[in-house]
């Protein structure tokens, strides 16, 4: 079926408390896509944020942020009494000023809290208990990371040992703020689901060096005896970086993972699947080949491309969850065996139309993909599209004057031109169809800090105008 969708983040919706959460005006948002006619919404990773405000490099690959937790609905609840606005009319996320703002209600909020049956089923599963004790133990030393604590919390991972009061107080607290989360974020989704709004979820392919689920698998994983990564994950040189992206993030061990028949994908991938309609996995040539960086280099020009056991591992993911529904990130310049690997279990793979448009050439499209205009690491079309000579503009022109295309600003053209592609599903970002500049871009590749990861909206009037027209460019294109 074509179905069309928005890519947005939940962090850039807006809301009365500076940052986009699971409240009120997430289902606005969900409403509003019914009335386009979209089928889909894409958001980026949910997991707590990691340096630079990125959810790339996460705490864990299975809890949440607590900035995405609805205070109003919090209130609603009688968990908080009174509740002032923060930031309400913001264009930029102050992460920082949020986090602060918010916690105080939080901690009003599990003080009020009684432990319910949803509650205890939820705080059963391992990895709740494991990262809260996991975000306690940072906080008492200092947000470090667990390799450089104190052996006893270092060590804890194995053996489980009980927990002082003070450090079992914020355990319990942690434990609090995901359940919350987790309920919050269900509710939101079940709202989409029942008004015929699909969910696609971002899972990055490599987790942080920081994290629960090095912590917590640390063979599974090319680590020295201290818990120092050997080798990490990036990229070489690219479209995006004349010196590749050093990401930073450990490698798998690969032939530990398939001892243990990728017990660890498999457990990640099904809390995802309870999540999200529709899984998209980041960076997916890295399950073919991988590039492996010293950890001691200190850019992403020296390393070597590694196999990857690909089929073994799709090959249990599909026997263990055949409905699992993954997308393919299969963008930049990739192998043959890639492309292979992605049709071998008919995944859906990606199309950039910013990186693909041919304005004299027709692209032989394959009707298995999900085409966006661009995605959260491209520049807008807005600025795509200034960004070309004059020379190449005119046959820009030329080509939608000739097919028909005849809407005032290119970033519509181009829309359009995405929606009516052969691809089965069309995404389109919110800063696209907004027609913004890339003061809204929402991610610079191989930069850290200001402006990544801090646009958002101050309100949806900009969004409300345009709903007619791209109610009608969907209709055009049968989606």
């Amino acid at each position: 079926m074509r179905k069309t969708g928005l890519l947005i983040p939940i962090a850039s919706l807006p809301s009365s408390f500076g940052i986009g959460d699971f409240g009120p005006t997430s289902y606005e948002f969900v409403d509003m896509l019914q009335e386009c006619g979209c089928k889909m919404w894409q958001i980026l990773p949910l997991n707590p944020l990691g340096f630079g405000n990125s959810p790339y490099q996460s705490l864990s690959s299975k809890a949440m942020d607590e900035l995405y937790i609805s205070l109003e609905l919090l209130k609603e609840k009688g968990l908080i009494e009174h509740l002032e606005n923060y930031h309400a009319s913001a264009d930029k996320i102050d992460y920082e000023g949020v986090r602060q703002f918010k916690a105080v209600y939080l901690r009003e909020a599990f003080s009020h809290f009684e432990e319910n049956e949803e509650y205890k089923t939820f705080i059963q599963q391992p990895w709740v208990y494991e990262f809260a004790v996991f975000v306690a133990m940072k906080k008492a030393n200092h947000e470090k990371c667990w390799n450089e604590w104190p052996s006893d919390m270092k060590n804890w991972i194995h053996k489980k040992t009980p927990l002082n009061e003070v450090l079992q107080r914020e355990v319990n607290y942690q434990m609090f703020l995901q359940y919350v989360l987790y309920e919050q974020w269900m509710q939101l989704r079940n709202y989409a689901n029942e008004k015929g709004i699909e969910m696609i979820g971002d899972l990055p392919i490599y987790v942080g060096i920081d994290s629960l689920d090095v912590w917590a698998n640390q063979k599974s994983f090319l680590l020295d005896d201290d818990g120092h990564p050997t080798f990490i994950a990036g990229v070489p040189p690219d479209y995006f970086s004349a010196e590749g992206q050093r990401w930073g993030n450990p490698l798998y061990d690969w032939d530990q993972l398939e001892k243990e028949d990728f017990a660890f994908w498999l457990d990640r991938l099904s809390y995802n699947a309870q999540l999200f309609d529709v899984v998209r996995i980041d960076h997916f040539r890295a399950f073919d080949t991988y590039w492996k960086i010293p950890a001691s280099s200190p850019t992403a020009m020296v390393g070597e491309w590694i196999e990857a056991p690909g089929y073994k591992l799709f090959d249990t993911i599909y026997a263990t969850y055949p409905d699992i529904v993954i997308v393919a990130e299969d963008l930049g310049d990739l192998r043959p065996e890639v492309l292979e690997l992605r049709d071998h279990y008919h995944m859906m793979g990606m199309r950039i139309v910013q990186h693909s448009f041919d304005p004299v050439h027709e692209m032989d499209e394959h009707e298995n993909r999900l085409a966006y205009t661009g995605t959260h690491d491209n520049e807008t079309l807005r600025v795509w599209y200034s960004h070309h000579p004059e020379s190449y503009k005119r046959k820009i022109r030329a080509f939608f004057k000739r097919n028909g295309y005849v809407y005032p600003r290119m970033s519509e053209n181009m829309i359009q031109y995405t929606l009516e592609s052969k691809a089965r599903w069309a995404i389109i970002p919110m800063v696209d169809l907004l027609n913004k500049t890339d003061k809204c871009r929402i991610n610079f590749p191989g930069t850290v800090g200001y402006p990544n990861w801090q646009w958002k909206l101050k309100d949806y009037k900009e969004f409300e105008a345009r709903i007619p027209l791209f109610k009608e460019m969907i209709k055009k294109a049968n989606r």
